[in-house]
């Protein structure tokens, strides 16, 4: 039995953070970090079921082209998605009421649709990029038993060596996304990536405002970084704990990102709206063919 501190539920039987129910949610699972942009995503649904919010996280649940589909906000930062994908697993895979975990194991679809920086310079404003890899600079995956089990060991060892990894930075780790969502959602129209997700928005992505850098060469490392053929493509802030989590617990996991601004260039699009909206259009229908 699991203890009421370590799985609060509350009083009317929903889950602590995101006050969602086991009913109130698809096998299908989009997650956005924005939470205006989960109304963007339901304004294509054909019906809605369910609209509930707390805090940053807002949940729709409705159909799509027969399909029953859950849409909901994470809000910004791995920390968040450690709540949510928690929360969403015991949504399904405990008794909430018996606080037992159950004998039969129901797995979720997360894809996470969201926005980034390019750092490779084929990458073009305005375009797509599903993660293949992610790269967690948050150190949160660390905080788990057997994430080495489902780490690519090889590839961690090869970046720290080649970054010169400061030892005072958290633990870099690489997780994998799900294939099967990879061989959905993927096509001619966009890009394999290996994604960073990093704890912060200015100096773990290599910003410099008023305060320096640890390593101001970290960025140029991370550019010309290179395993197995594949380079590093992209920031963003959540991929690296959706990976980690969903492969631990048994969940599918994938991550596209619409490319607002490429760091090696200095382009940028800050009017990307309606690219957005063709990103998400193209995820509801591969996910639903």
């Amino acid at each position: 039995m699991i203890k009421s501190s370590e799985l609060i539920i509350n009083k009317d039987g929903s889950i602590f953070h995101l006050h969602l129910k086991p009913e109130n949610i698809a096998d299908d699972i989009l997650l956005v970090g924005d939470p205006g942009r989960v109304e963007l995503v339901a304004s294509n649904f054909d019906s809605i079921e369910c609209k509930i919010s707390n805090r940053e996280f807002m949940t729709i649940t409705g159909v799509y082209n027969g399909k029953r589909i859950t849409v909901l906000s994470t809000g910004i930062g791995t920390d968040n998605i450690d709540i949510v994908v928690n929360e969403l697993d015991a949504l399904v895979n405990i008794d909430l009421e018996t606080r037992t975990e159950k004998a039969e194991k129901r797995k979720l679809n997360l894809i996470r649709i969201g926005t980034s920086g390019g750092l490779q310079t084929y990458l073009p404003v305005n375009s797509y990029v599903v993660s293949r890899k992610s790269i967690g600079f948050d150190g949160l995956l660390n905080y788990y038993a057997k994430r080495d089990e489902v780490g690519d060991l090889d590839f961690e060892k090869a970046f720290v060596e080649h970054t010169e990894w400061l030892p005072q930075l958290p633990a870099p780790y690489v997780m994998d996304c799900s294939n099967v969502l990879y061989d959905r959602i993927s096509g001619e129209d966009t890009f394999e990536g290996v994604t960073i997700s990093a704890p912060g928005f200015y100096g773990p992505q290599g910003r410099k405002l008023r305060l320096d850098l640890a390593d101001p060469q970290l960025n140029n490392k991370v550019e010309a970084f290179s395993f197995n053929e594949l380079k590093i493509t992209n920031f963003e802030m959540e991929s690296s704990a959706l990976y980690g989590l969903s492969k631990l617990l048994g969940h599918h996991a994938l991550c596209i990102c619409l490319i607002i601004a490429n760091r090696v260039v200095k382009e940028a699009n800050e009017s990307y709206h309606e690219y957005m909206k063709k990103l998400i259009k193209l995820v509801l229908d591969r996910l639903t063919a």
